[in-house]
C-alpha cells in the first residue's frame, strides 16, 4: 500500500529534522563535489543545505512524493528537483547524499552497493536514517499496531526497516575504499505529548493512518497519546524530551 507524504506535517519540526542534515554535511564539507544528488529530498530542506555547503556543485533533489516535490520547488525555485523513485537514478555523481530516506526502501544489501556504484571515482556516499526502534514511543507504536482490532495484518504497508550496524559495516567494506559509520542520539525538547504524536504522524505512523478510516485514526492517535503520557515525564519547564537515535554512514569510492 503506497501512501502519500504531507510536506506541511513533516516541516512542523523542521529545526529538529535539519540538525542531522547539518551534522552529516559537517563531516564531508572538506570535499569539493562538482555534482551532487539529494535522494529523498522531501520538501527541499536538505537540498538547500547541500547547495549552501557546496555552492559550486550542480545539485539536484529527487523524491517520489508529489507533495514533497511541489513544496520543494515552491520554497527553493532556484534549485532543481525531480519527482522520481531513487531506483530510477541515472548517471554518476561526486556526492550522493540521503537524509532520513533509506529506511523506507527495502533490500539495502543491493541498494547501497548500487548507489556507491553510481559515484565517480573518489566520490562520496553520505546518508543518515533513524535507528530508533528501542525508543519507548516506537515500542508503543509497535505494540498498538500489532493489536488485531486495527486490521493492519490484512494489508501490506510501506516498508520501514534497516540492517544492523554490523551488517552495514560489512556491506560498506565490500563496496567502498574507505568509510565510517556512527550513531548520534538527539534529545529533542517538544512542547508536550501531543507534539510527539504530531512528529510521528509526519513519518512513522503515516502509512497506518492512511489505511484507517477517519474515526479509527482518531482512536489510534489517542491510544498512542495516552500510552506516551504514561512513559514520558513532563520536565520542569513543561516540555517533554523525545530521544531520537540516528545512524550515519560516509563512504568513499
Amino acid at each position: 500500500m503506497k501512501t502519500e507524504w504531507n510536506a506541511a506535517q513533516y516541516l512542523r519540526f523542521e529545526d529538529q529534522r535539519n540538525q542531522p542534515v547539518m551534522d552529516l554535511l559537517g563531516c564531508i564539507r572538506q570535499f569539493s563535489p562538482r555534482t551532487a544528488v539529494d535522494l529523498g529530498c522531501g520538501p527541499g530542506n536538505s537540498t538547500i543545505r547541500v547547495r549552501q555547503t557546496f555552492p559550486d556543485a550542480q545539485v539536484v533533489g529527487i523524491d517520489s512524493s508529489g507533495d514533497m516535490i511541489r513544496r520543494a520547488k515552491a520554497e527553493h525555485p532556484d534549485l532543481r528537483f525531480l519527482q522520481q523513485d531513487l531506483h530510477e537514478l541515472e548517471g554518476t555523481y561526486d556526492l550522493i547524499f540521503s537524509n532520513a530516506c533509506l529506511q523506507w526502501v527495502p533490500d539495502h544489501e543491493h541498494l547501497i552497493p548500487q548507489l556507491v556504484g553510481q559515484l565517480n571515482e573518489g566520490g562520496i556516499f553520505a546518508a543518515q536514517f533513524p535507528m530508533n526502534s528501542q525508543e519507548p514511543l516506537y515500542q508503543i507504536i509497535a505494540e498498538v499496531v500489532a493489536e488485531p482490532k486495527w486490521g493492519f495484518d490484512k494489508v501490506k504497508l510501506d516498508y520501514n526497516g534497516m540492517l544492523t550496524p554490523h551488517a552495514y559495516f560489512d556491506l560498506l567494506s565490500s563496496c567502498c575504499g574507505s568509510f565510517q559509520i556512527w550513531e548520534t542520539k538527539y534529545y529533542h525538547d517538544l512542547a508536550d505529548h501531543q507534539a510527539m504524536i504530531e512528529w510521528v504522524k509526519g513519518t512513522k505512523i503515516r502509512p497506518y493512518l492512511a489505511y484507517l478510516q477517519p474515526g479509527q485514526r482518531e482512536d489510534f492517535e489517542n491510544e498512542l497519546l495516552e500510552r506516551a503520557k504514561e512513559v514520558y515525564p513532563v520536565m520542569k519547564n513543561g516540555k517533554v524530551i523525545f530521544c531520537f537515535n540516528r545512524f550515519f554512514m560516509v563512504g568513499m569510492k
